[in-house]
């Protein structure tokens, strides 16, 4: 039976998708220098041809793609999580003990998902800074909205929630390195804390 032109639109978001996802994944675990267009065409059961039909632009402008789709998970992950809790002092503890549970259950691998790649291309590609950059702003702003939406005013709200964010990507280096999901845990606590003295 000939496919339709919705069932061949639907193969192609289907592949891009695959090489999207693959991709996102292996720049968490392995970094961008670390990450090879080969092994990513691989792992996603894609074609050469297809990863450049989609990302013309190559291995630079298929990380960016990466990341950006990362930041969005991670985004909704996380308003979702602390959705969950009314009080912020409750839900960011809450969000940090479910990113210690989902760390461990990784065997330690899936921690901040555009760490490695921020930190390795620091210096030498601007543009996969940027969107680094507007990963971690975006994910604040996720925090930021949940203090404010709790009457905490704007100024505190917008540096308790870099605060967050910020004790989060150092508390799972930590976690990772000691296999150990304590820091996590520890770190909510200690926001808990925080963001109470702030009521």
């Amino acid at each position: 039976m000939q496919k339709t032109q919705d069932d061949r639109a639907g193969d192609a978001r289907g592949t891009r998708d695959r090489i999207l996802e693959t991709a996102a994944r292996l720049l968490q675990h392995q970094g961008y220098e670390g990450t090879g267009i080969k092994q990513i065409a691989r792992e996603a059961r894609a074609t050469l041809g297809s990863v450049y039909h989609f990302f013309p632009g190559g291995k630079q402008e298929l990380a960016i793609a990466a990341i950006q789709h990362s930041d969005r998970e991670f985004a909704e992950m996380l308003r979702a999580a602390l959705a969950v809790k009314e009080d912020p002092a409750e839900a960011v503890p809450a969000v940090f003990d479910a990113l210690a549970d989902a760390l461990r259950a990784s065997d330690w691998a899936d921690g901040c998902p555009v760490t490695t790649t921020a930190l390795e291309t620091s210096g030498t590609s601007p543009e996969i800074q940027r969107v680094c950059a507007a990963a971690f702003q975006s994910w604040q702003a996720a925090v930021h909205d949940k203090l404010r939406a709790s009457g905490i005013p704007d100024p505190d709200a917008r540096e308790l929630a870099a605060t967050v964010v910020n004790t989060l990507g150092g508390a799972e280096v930590s976690a990772q390195v000691l296999r150990d999901d304590e820091p996590l845990r520890v770190a909510g606590r200690h926001l808990a804390r925080l963001i109470r003295s702030y009521r």
